[in-house]
């Protein structure tokens, strides 16, 4: 009996390995370069303006403030609100200043791979979810964005370069029930080729739905955060990239002070518009923290992924030492546990996201 071909394959050898296990060697290579530039934490001098470089701890909004004029037309529209007795008002508030009317994403400052991110349909709904998280944190408002399909772009710029450059691009699907008017979702997700090999991941989300049942044709979207460890499904669309879009995304990057490395998270109408460099909208930017998530794509193999760790990795400690020559600082290993240790605090105390 023959194995199934790559392209055949619902998961890959290591797509939902421990993070233990997965990310080890990448632990033990970041140590090796650290010592090698006589500074663990150089890497975290890569994005100087942002806390650690953006590697863990730092606030969504810090970046996306810095943008200028050029990049803030590219950014999804937002406000910041601190959760608490009035945190209702705030919001709506938000809304009004904004010109925006429900439904709007609701999502912590500071978190990682989709933690806490909402969709707040109603004014019902926002009263229901304001309270599920710590009093005092601070929460991004932002507009939906309607376009249909979500990637992530990975950029990067030496500090010597007049332009950086795309090393991924990866398109987010969210994965779709859909109805037969006889099975109930909980038997569509069992049934399912991909879904049925990790239902820790889906069958959670439909809690109390377990026994319902589609009408024929009718679609129930599973995950709204495009984030793979929270479910989504990635595809590796490389060979999308073009000079257009190059331009475009370095045009942007550009306009965001001393930013040099990091991933890019958009909503876009088409592959055919994103390789013209149009109809986009940025939803987050993250720093030194962020993977080119190609490497999540089923197809890819565990080789191919290290390389572009190992890769992306080299390149964050070539910028931070070039920007620590510049001048600026890294954050020290005492200054990465620290965000680190907050973001590992904030993370556990958010509910789970849509």
């Amino acid at each position: 009996m023959t194995a199934p071909s790559a392209h055949h394959k619902t998961l890959s050898l290591f797509e939902f390995w421990p993070d233990s296990v997965f990310y080890t060697p990448i632990v033990l290579y970041w140590i090796m370069m650290g010592l090698r530039h006589g500074d663990l934490s150089i890497s975290t001098a890569a994005n100087p303006r942002i806390e650690t470089g953006g590697l863990c701890g730092e606030s969504k909004s810090s970046i996306l403030d810095m943008a200028g004029p050029t990049a803030r037309q590219a950014i999804a529209p937002y406000r910041i609100i601190r959760n608490g007795p009035d945190a209702v008002e705030a919001v709506l508030n938000a809304m009004e200043d904004m010109g925006e009317a429900f439904p709007v994403v609701l999502k912590p400052d500071i978190g990682c791979n989709g933690t806490g991110v909402k969709l707040i349909s109603s004014l019902e709904m926002l009263r229901t979810v304001l309270p599920l998280f710590p009093a005092g944190i601070e929460l991004m408002v932002q507009q939906l964005i309607t376009y249909p399909m979500e990637a992530g772009i990975f950029y990067i710029r030496h500090p010597n370069e007049d332009t950086g450059r795309i090393t991924s691009l990866t398109y987010k699907e969210a994965p779709i029930l859909v109805g037969d008017g006889r099975s109930t979702l909980k038997e569509l997700i069992m049934r399912d080729p991909r879904m049925r090999q990790v239902p820790q991941l889906y069958l959670p989300r439909i809690q109390g739905r377990e026994t319902d049942i589609l009408p024929t044709g009718e679609t129930l979207s599973l995950v709204f955060a495009g984030n793979h460890c929270k479910g989504s499904i990635f595809r590796d669309g490389r060979q999308d990239i073009t000079p257009a879009l190059t331009d475009r995304i370095n045009a942007i990057m550009k306009d965001i002070p001393d930013f040099h490395f990091g991933r890019i998270d958009l909503k876009m109408a088409s592959p055919e518009a994103l390789k013209r460099g149009e109809e986009f909208q940025i939803i987050e930017i993250n720093g030194v923290g962020s993977e080119a998530i190609h490497i999540w794509d089923r197809r890819t193999t565990l080789a191919e992924a290290y390389r572009s760790q190992f890769y992306h990795y080299r390149q964050t400690f070539l910028i931070g030492a070039a920007k620590k020559k510049e001048g600026w600082k890294s954050s020290g290993i005492l200054g990465m546990l620290r965000s680190w240790l907050k973001q590992r605090r904030l993370l556990a105390s958010y509910p789970t996201n849509d």
